[in-house]
């Protein structure tokens, strides 16, 4: 609905300004209805030569199934901090991030929010409630302004029944997701808190890279880092900055940079 909108604002801007400049020498309904006809071919092309697509199970799916999304998908723009789906509610299709990151919580019973697993570029969210007809057992959390492509539950379903390699890169998602989980679960159970601070922000620039001035390329407080390894948040301010007097680290405001990988990947290993 957001994406319909800001087209049918900004063709109306287009077409009001064309109007203006053309005066009589053009119908001006023509105009719309052209400018109409090149959006909807733009949105359709979009799909069939998004790079994202490379990034998940989508890329196996054929040209003719990307044109069908491609009339029933929509774009929505996500503010920071923005929910884009709580824990408990029943999905109506899937998300595919075109940029930004996101976090995937869990409520704990004591109503502590446990950071499960980060989301970036090209990943899929809700996926697995949508297959499973279940609801969210995670809810989503835009770590920074982001655009994500909504793709209707019943697109995925119609994949899923009737192309098998779209099935199987799925279930291999799905068998992915629960491998991580499991090693999450037994670094929990093995690991002090220092080595699972070490690994996660080794992790945190593996993933998500680093920007121009060498800090991990996502800024995350430290709440949200102390829910990501399972710890206390003056348990992590305390250890950042260990860290940094260690020189392991250092630090500017929410940003980190990491100075010395081996001594944390040391670390990790219980050195």
């Amino acid at each position: 609905m957001v994406a319909v909108i800001f087209w049918h604002r900004f063709f109306r801007k287009v077409c009001k300004f064309l109007i203006k400049k053309l005066h009589k020498k053009m119908n001006p309904i023509r105009i719309y209805i052209n400018l109409h006809q090149i959006k909807i071919g733009f949105m359709r092309e979009e799909c069939e030569k998004c790079v994202i697509r490379d990034l998940n199970s989508l890329h196996s799916v054929t040209s003719e199934e990307l044109k069908t999304i491609a009339k029933k998908k929509s774009t929505i723009h996500i503010q920071k901090g923005e929910v884009i789906f709580s824990e408990g509610t029943s999905l109506r299709g899937v998300y595919c991030l075109r940029n930004g990151k996101c976090k995937l919580t869990k409520l704990a019973p004591n109503g502590k929010e446990q950071i499960v697993r980060f989301i970036r570029r090209g990943d899929l969210v809700g996926h697995r409630s949508v297959i499973s007809n279940s609801v969210a057992h995670l809810t989503a959390t835009a770590l920074e302004e982001m655009d994500v492509c909504f793709i209707p539950k019943q697109e995925i379903i119609e994949l899923f029944k009737n192309n098998s390699e779209f099935s199987l890169e799925i279930t291999k998602s799905l068998a992915d997701d629960l491998d991580e989980a499991n090693s999450s679960i037994a670094n929990m159970a093995q690991k002090n808190v220092r080595e699972r601070l070490a690994e996660s922000l080794l992790f945190f620039e593996r993933i998500f890279g680093v920007d121009n001035e060498g800090y991990i390329s996502v800024t995350l407080t430290r709440e949200e880092i102390a829910n990501a390894i399972g710890t206390a948040t003056e348990s992590t301010i305390r250890l950042l900055s260990e860290f940094k007097k260690e020189e392991y680290i250092s630090l500017s405001g929410k940003k980190i940079k990491i100075e010395n990988k081996i001594k944390l990947q040391h670390l990790t290993e219980g050195y």
